[in-house]
């Protein structure tokens, strides 16, 4: 069994609340592929930041008495963990509205941990697999529309992991474009025809 990751309230002059907007102001907008190469962290500092999460998931999971088994990697130069087995649906919630919050307060713990922000993807049951396949979907039926109408098409609202999987997909198409307009959480993406 591994030890659970300490979640108390830190005894500083940093408040808690301090803490969590820095860690979402380093990672909220996952949309930006910007990386700078001499501060990105290493595999061994990555893969050490998705043991954190495990373990913290873990705890989660002891606390709520959910099975499921995690595995802890890191994909694409970034921590994931993932999380399968059955009876999980409740922690992916509506549209996966409880997985993002899950994943904040993973982000949040391994954050108290290194002191350094965190780009971990946590995913439950597979749910984010088939939702970036959904998406892809919904990127392009609204790139065929683009391209047959010559307007404009607005999304409907989503997080910055459904965005940025909807941006990967339009990105690789010629003739349009996607760029993310609006305020959490009704920030949405549109896609345009390429101005010439």
């Amino acid at each position: 069994m591994r030890p659970v990751t300490d979640t108390s309230v830190p005894q500083t002059d940093q408040s808690l609340d301090d803490e969590l907007d820095a860690t979402t102001e380093a990672v909220e907008d996952e949309e930006d592929d910007a990386k700078e190469a001499d501060t990105a962290p290493s595999d061994t500092d990555l893969f050490r930041q998705s043991e954190i999460a495990a373990d913290y998931v873990e705890g989660l999971l002891d606390i709520l008495d959910y099975d499921g088994d995690i595995d802890e990697l890191v994909s694409a130069g970034r921590p994931v963990v993932e999380v399968v087995g059955g009876r999980l649906q409740p922690l992916v919630g509506q549209r996966g509205a409880t997985l993002e919050a899950l994943q904040e307060l993973t982000r949040l713990a391994v954050f108290r941990q290194t002191g350094t922000p965190s780009r971990l993807l946590l995913d439950v049951g597979g749910y984010r697999a088939n939702r970036r396949k959904e998406l892809a979907a919904v990127a392009k039926n609204a790139v065929e529309k683009v391209k047959e109408y010559g307007e404009p098409v607005r999304l409907e609202a989503m997080s910055a992991f459904e965005r940025k999987c909807v941006h990967d997909v339009v990105n690789a198409l010629a003739g349009v474009e996607s760029e993310s307009e609006g305020v959490e959480p009704n920030r949405r993406i549109v896609v345009r025809p390429v101005a010439d």
